[in-house]
C-alpha cells in the first residue's frame, strides 16, 4: 500500500528529502472512487503514517510536521464531506433511475415473440445517453383474428418527445381491438391524437399551427388471410422480404402524420399485399436509414437486407444492429427502433379480400 511506503522510505531518505506530502494521493483517490467508510480508513492510515514518519526523524513536536498533520486532517474532513455528498447524490441519482425505467417499461412495452400468425424481434436505441425510450415508439396489440402493430417516430428526438409518444401508444392501444376495419383504426387514431396535442395548444385546434406531429405506419395481419394490410402516416415504407426479394412497400397516397389529419381530405385506405408463409417485413425508423458514417454517407439498408433475405427476425435484428453500430462508428445521432417480423407456416386459405398487391 502506497501508504505504508511513506514511512519506511522516510526511513531510508536523507533528513532533508521529505514524503510526507505524497500520502494526500492515496486519500484523494480513495474519496473519489470509493465510500465514506473507505475513505475514513485511508485518512486515519495517512493521520498515522505522517505520525510514524514523524517519530522515526523525531520530529513530531516541530513546527513542520504540526502543520503538516493539521493540513492533513482538514484535507481529509473535506474529502469526507464531498465523499458524503456525492454518495447521496448517488442514492437519489438511483431512485430516479429506477422510476424512469418503470416508467418508460410501462410506455414502451417489449414486443413478444409470437403474436397470432407472426413471430416478431425488435430493437430500440435512445439516442439520449441513460435514456430507455426517446422520440420513436412501437406498440403491438392483438384484435379479433389479427395482430395489429405501429411504429412510428415523432417530431424531435430525445425525452422531450415522450409526451407524443404516450399519446399516441395510448390512442393506439385504446382503440385497435375496438374497430373492425384498419380504415376505422387509422381514423379513430388521427382523431384522438389531433385532440390530444391540440390540447396544449389551449384546447383551440384552429389555432394550433401544427407544430407537433407523429409520422407512423399501421400493420394488420389477419391470422386466416395469407396477407397483410398497411397504411402509412407518411412513415418510411416498409419492406418486404419474399423469395429472396426485398420490395419497400411504397404508399402512393399516404396519410398526413397523426395530428395533422384535418389539413387535407383524408381517406384511409390500406394498401394491402401478399403476406404468405415465410415472408418477412422489416419495419424502422429514419434514425436506421439516416444514420451516417464519418463520411456522411447514410446507412444502405436495402442493400444490407437483400444480402441477409434468409435470416429470421431474431437474427436479423441482431446482424442490422451490429452493422449499424460499425457504420456509424459511434452513438447514434437520432433514436431508432427495429421491429422484423415474419409469417410462420400454418396453413391459411387462399381466398381474401384485397385492396391491392404487390408482388
Amino acid at each position: 500500500m502506497p501508504i505504508v511506503a511513506v514511512p519506511v522510505a522516510d526511513w531510508f531518505l536523507p533528513p532533508h528529502i521529505h514524503l510526507a506530502h505524497l500520502l494526500v494521493i492515496p486519500l484523494a483517490l480513495a474519496a473519489a472512487f470509493t465510500d465514506t467508510r473507505r475513505t475514513a480508513v485511508t485518512a486515519l492510515l495517512a493521520l498515522a503514517a505522517l505520525v510514524v514518519a514523524g517519530a522515526e526523524r523525531q520530529t513530531l513536536t516541530t513546527e513542520n510536521v504540526l502543520v503538516q498533520t493539521l493540513s492533513l486532517v482538514l484535507f481529509s474532513a473535506l474529502l469526507l464531506i464531498a465523499t458524503r455528498l456525492r454518495e447521496q447524490h448517488q442514492r437519489q441519482l438511483a431512485i430516479v433511475r429506477q422510476v424512469s425505467e418503470a416508467a418508460q417499461s410501462v410506455l414502451l412495452r417489449p414486443l413478444p415473440r409470437r403474436a397470432g400468425a407472426i413471430s416478431l424481434a425488435s430493437t430500440y436505441v435512445a439516442a439520449e445517453t441513460e435514456a430507455r425510450i426517446g422520440g420513436d415508439l412501437y406498440a403491438l396489440v392483438r384484435a379479433p383474428g389479427a395482430t395489429r402493430l405501429i411504429i412510428g417516430d415523432a417530431r424531435g428526438k430525445g425525452l422531450g418527445a415522450i409526451a407524443d409518444i404516450e399519446t399516441v401508444l395510448g390512442a393506439f392501444r385504446f382503440n385497435a381491438h375496438r374497430h373492425a376495419t384498419l380504415s376505422g383504426l387509422a381514423s379513430a387514431l388521427e382523431s384522438d391524437v389531433r385532440w390530444d396535442l391540440g390540447q396544449a395548444h389551449r384546447g383551440d385546434l384552429d389555432e394550433w399551427p401544427g407544430e407537433r406531429f407523429v409520422t407512423a405506419a399501421v400493420l394488420e395481419i389477419p391470422d386466416d388471410q395469407p396477407c397483410a394490410h398497411l397504411i402509412s402516416f407518411g412513415h418510411l415504407p416498409p419492406l418486404l422480404l419474399h423469395g429472396g426479394h426485398v420490395t419497400p412497400l411504397d404508399v402512393s397516397a399516404p396519410a398526413p402524420p397523426l395530428g395533422l389529419g384535418t389539413l387535407t381530405e383524408t381517406e384511409y385506405t390500406p394498401l394491402t399485399f401478399r403476406f404468405t408463409p415465410g415472408d418477412r417485413l422489416v419495419l424502422c425508423t429514419d434514425g436506421v436509414t439516416e444514420a451516417r458514417d464519418r463520411l456522411g454517407s447514410f446507412y444502405p439498408l436495402l442493400e444490407r437486407v437483400t444480402a441477409w433475405a434468409d435470416q429470421r427476425p431474431d437474427a436479423l435484428v441482431r446482424r442490422i444492429g451490429a452493422d449499424l453500430r460499425a457504420h456509424t462508428g459511434g452513438p447514434l445521432a437520432d433514436d431508432m427502433a427495429l421491429i422484423v417480423l415474419q409469417r410462420e407456416g400454418a396453413r391459411v386459405p387462399a381466398r381474401i379480400s384485397e385492396n391491392r398487391w404487390v408482388s
